[in-house]
C-alpha cells in the first residue's frame, strides 16, 4: 500500500497582496495532519523557501510556470495558478501514485483518515462558493490521470474563459472548468467546514459538531488574533 502524501505551497506573495504564510504554518499542518490521519503518509512542502521548515517535512523547489498569471476575479486576490503542474503526467515519477493538496489556512480538528478512503481520480472541498463547485483549499488527486488539466491551460486565453462563464479564483476556477461538474466534492456532512461561511456568522462562532477541517479561506488566517481568541482554535491549531 502507497503512503498517501499531503501537499502544500508556501511561496511569497505577488506585490500588493498580504501574506503571512511562514514556516510555522507549515510545520503546524504538518503536525495536525500526523495527529488526525491515522493511515501511513508523507507530508510535503513545494515552496521558494525552506528555511525554518522542519527536518520532517519533504521539501520540493516550486516553479517559476505561470507564477506571474494574474487572478482574473480581482488582480489583489491570490494567484495559484502554478499549483495546476500537479495535474502533469510526470507527477507519479516524483511525487508518487496520490496524494492530496491543502492550504496552510486551514485547522484540522477531527479524525480525517476516512476522508481519503475508496477515492477514485479526484475530489475537492466544494461547499463554499455557489459559482464554484470546487475550492482548490483542499483537493485529492490519483496522479497523472487527469492531465488535460495541466496540458489545457493556457496562460493567455484560459482565465479570460473561467471568468466568463462565471467562475471564481484563480487555479480552482480552472478545474471547474477543466473537470465539469461530475466529480464528487466534501461538505459539512463529511464534517468540512468554511469558517467564514458556516462559523463567522454564528452569534457564539463555536466549532460544529463533527467538524474535521475547517478552512480560513478570506481574511480571517488561524493565526489572525480574531481567530486565536476562540478557544477550539487554540486547542486545534498547534
Amino acid at each position: 500500500m502507497s503512503e498517501l502524501a499531503f501537499v502544500t505551497f508556501k511561496w511569497q506573495p505577488e506585490p500588493g497582496y498580504r501574506s503571512t504564510f511562514g514556516p510555522a504554518a507549515v510545520n503546524t499542518l504538518a503536525r495536525m495532519i500526523a495527529r488526525h490521519y491515522r493511515a501511513p503518509h508523507r507530508f510535503v512542502c513545494i515552496t521558494d523557501d525552506a528555511e525554518g521548515i522542519d527536518d520532517e517535512v519533504e521539501v520540493f523547489e516550486l516553479w517559476d510556470e505561470w507564477a506571474r498569471v494574474p487572478n482574473p476575479s480581482n488582480r489583489r486576490n491570490p494567484s495559484c495558478y502554478r499549483r495546476l503542474r500537479m495535474f502533469a503526467s510526470d507527477v507519479p515519477d516524483w511525487l508518487g501514485p496520490e496524494f492530496v493538496c491543502i492550504d496552510l489556512d486551514v485547522v484540522i480538528t477531527g479524525e480525517i483518515t476516512g476522508l481519503f478512503c475508496g477515492l477514485g481520480n479526484f475530489k475537492a472541498w466544494g461547499d463554499s462558493n455557489p459559482r464554484n463547485r470546487y475550492n482548490g483549499s483542499m483537493w485529492y488527486h490519483r496522479a497523472g490521470t487527469l492531465p488535460h488539466v495541466y496540458e489545457g491551460f493556457d496562460p493567455f486565453r484560459s482565465p479570460m474563459t473561467t471568468r466568463q462563464q462565471g467562475y471564481y479564483g484563480s487555479d480552482q476556477a480552472w478545474l471547474c472548468h477543466a473537470l465539469g461538474p461530475g466529480y464528487p466534492i466534501w461538505g459539512i456532512e463529511d464534517g468540512c467546514y468554511s469558517f467564514r461561511n458556516h462559523i463567522m456568522t454564528s452569534q457564539r462562532r463555536t466549532l460544529p459538531e463533527g467538524a474535521k477541517v475547517v478552512f480560513f479561506h478570506g481574511r480571517v488566517d488561524p493565526w489572525s488574533p480574531e481567530a486565536r481568541n476562540l478557544a477550539w482554535v487554540r486547542e486545534h491549531y498547534r
